[in-house]
């Protein structure tokens, strides 16, 4: 079977995702709800977690968690073996509880981590389960916990207060729940918070921090991936990374790719080594060295190889 994408470093903080197996619903009664959410709670204690939000809904559940050191894949294979044990013995049923591998996506800390907390905490109104007005009604979420308790010792919520404005306080949440409701009454809004985005891909976070993390992962192999967006953002970023490199060796800048002739020496260079040392293909290399279309990076490849002398212009454009 493929296997998803994996990004690992301590302190790192993830959006869990998993369904039931076939889409079914896991959960149908209070009680198995009530079972799931404590051997979520004993996974966080044993592997020292740092949780920051979850949603359980009827056949699937988010968690927004972090992990201190770089344990993640023994604390999920602890939590969803140790749960699906525990329900079949309960229904004396047997096989697989869960679809497959659980999805993990890397978030940046700060305004995208405040984000997904809404999103995770806005996932019963989603699902229509409750309205935006009953938000804070729903039983089987972080959210019921921070406004009426008990609150364990691992869910932490400074960190994403503090990008939202508020405190953990009486008139805090109070205000964090206004929040939520507006937010759920709002598709432009939602929208332009990425939350239609939140649970696909490999990372939630600005540009320049998904290319520091693809760079200090650049040695994962991702040929058994099987989430297709994820692997395609993840290689494009290395592929930036390459083009930075490269230019670095030419003694030139993003600047000049512009500036100069789509045919210059130099950026022909460039293609090579970005077409013999990694996957980018003619397309973006073309949009991405400004060298005209995919033909003409193809043509100019081939006249380099073939020993024609490319056009070199004695100053840049303009």
């Amino acid at each position: 079977m493929a296997r998803r994408l994996r990004v690992q470093f301590d302190g790192a903080i993830y959006h869990v995702i998993n369904r039931g197996n076939y889409r079914r619903d896991m959960l149908e009664t209070p009680s198995a709800f009530r079972a799931f959410r404590e051997c979520i709670f004993e996974a966080f204690s044993r592997f020292n977690w740092r949780m920051h939000a979850f949603s359980l809904m009827i056949n699937h559940y988010h968690l927004a968690l972090q992990t201190p050191t770089t344990n993640l894949p023994e604390g999920m294979q602890w939590l969803q073996s140790t749960f699906a044990t525990r329900f079949n013995r309960f229904r004396e049923e047997k096989g697989h509880l869960f679809e497959g591998r659980y999805r993990a996506i890397v978030v940046e800390p700060g305004l995208s981590l405040a984000r997904l907390v809404d999103y995770i905490h806005l996932n019963p109104v989603k699902a229509k389960i409750v309205s935006p007005e009953q938000v804070a009604s729903y039983r089987w979420s972080s959210l019921h916990h921070f406004l009426k308790g008990p609150r364990p010792p691992f869910l932490a919520c400074s960190d994403w207060l503090r990008e939202l404005g508020l405190c953990d306080t009486p008139g805090g949440w109070n205000d964090y729940v206004k929040h939520l409701e507006k937010l759920a009454k709002d598709k432009t809004l939602l929208q332009a918070q990425g939350f239609d985005v939140m649970d696909y891909g490999w990372a939630i976070g600005t540009k320049g921090w998904r290319e520091a993390i693809a760079k200090s992962h650049e040695g994962l192999s991702l040929d058994q991936v099987s989430d297709a967006q994820a692997v395609g953002e993840f290689k494009k970023l290395q592929w930036s990374q390459a083009i930075e490199a490269a230019l670095l060796q030419e003694g030139r800048s993003r600047t000049d790719l512009s500036r100069f002739r789509k045919g210059a020496d130099w950026k022909i260079r460039i293609a090579e080594i970005l077409r013999s040392t990694t996957t980018a293909t003619n397309s973006w290399i073309a949009r991405e060295l400004h060298m005209g279309s995919p033909s003409s990076v193809r043509q100019y490849l081939s006249d380099r190889r073939r020993g024609v002398p490319a056009y070199q212009p004695r100053r840049p454009i303009g």
